[in-house]
C-alpha cells in the first residue's frame, strides 16, 4: 500500500480559482495538482495515492456533477468536495447522494476548505487502509486448499475437531493438522480471530 504523502486535486475552468486555490493548499504543505476541465482530469494518469477532488460545479463541457458520475462507473472512488456560485438544494442533494464530501457555495472561508479537505484526505487514507487489509485477508484466504477451506468453515461455524471428521469422514488427527495449517495461513493466533476473519471475508 502507498503511504506517500497525499494530493488535492484541483478541477475549475477559472484560471484565478485554480492559482488562489493551489497557493491555498501548498501553503500548509499539501501536493497539488490543477486541471482547467473534467476531461483534463479524466486522462490524467493519477498514482496510487490518498486524494481529494475539489471539483467546480458550472464548467463547459463535461460538468462537475457528470465527472461525478463518470468516476463512479469507472469505480473510481475519491471523496469530492464541491464549489460552486449557482448552487440550488436540488444539486447539493444529488451531489450528495452520490456521495460527495461537501457542498461549498463561492465565495467561502479559506479555512473552512482546508478543513473540509483535511477531513476527505483522512477519509480517503482510512478507506484505502480498510481496502488493503481486505484484500489482505482474502489472499490469505485464496492460499488456502481446498480441504483446509472446509475445515475453516467448519471450525468457525462452532463445530469440534470430532464433529468435523465427521462431516468429512477424514480422522480428528487429520483435522487437526489442516485447522493448524488453516490457522497458519490465516495468521490468526485464536478461534476468536480465525472467526472475525470469517466476518470479514462474508463482507468483501
Amino acid at each position: 500500500m502507498n503511504t506517500s504523502d497525499p494530493v488535492v486535486y484541483i478541477v475549475d475552468d477559472d484560471v484565478s480559482i485554480r492559482k488562489a486555490l493551489r497557493r491555498l493548499f501548498q501553503s500548509t504543505g499539501l501536493k497539488v495538482d490543477v486541471f482547467s476541465s473534467a476531461q483534463e482530469f479524466l486522462n490524467f494518469p493519477r498514482p496510487d495515492l490518498p486524494s481529494c477532488l475539489v471539483l467546480d460545479v458550472n464548467m463547459p463541457g463535461l460538468d462537475g456533477l457528470e465527472l461525478q458520475e463518470e468516476l463512479t462507473s469507472k469505480g473510481i472512488h475519491i471523496p469530492i468536495i464541491f464549489m460552486t456560485g449557482y448552487g440550488n438544494i436540488p444539486m447539493t442533494v444529488k451531489a450528495m447522494k452520490a456521495g460527495a464530501i461537501d457542498f461549498l457555495a463561492k465565495p467561502f472561508e479559506n479555512q473552512q476548505l482546508l478543513d473540509i479537505v483535511h477531513e476527505a484526505l483522512e477519509k480517503d487514507r482510512q478507506n484505502r487502509l480498510h481496502q488493503y487489509h481486505k484484500e489482505e485477508l482474502q489472499n490469505r484466504y485464496d492460499n488456502l486448499t481446498p480441504r483446509e477451506r472446509e475445515v475453516f468453515t467448519l471450525v468457525v461455524s462452532g463445530m469440534i475437531n470430532k464433529q468435523i471428521g465427521m462431516e468429512l469422514k477424514i480422522s480428528e488427527k487429520t483435522v487437526k493438522v489442516h485447522r493448524a495449517r488453516a490457522m497458519k495461513k490465516m495468521n490468526a493466533d485464536s478461534l476468536a480471530q480465525l472467526v472475525q476473519f470469517a466476518e470479514k471475508l462474508k463482507d468483501s
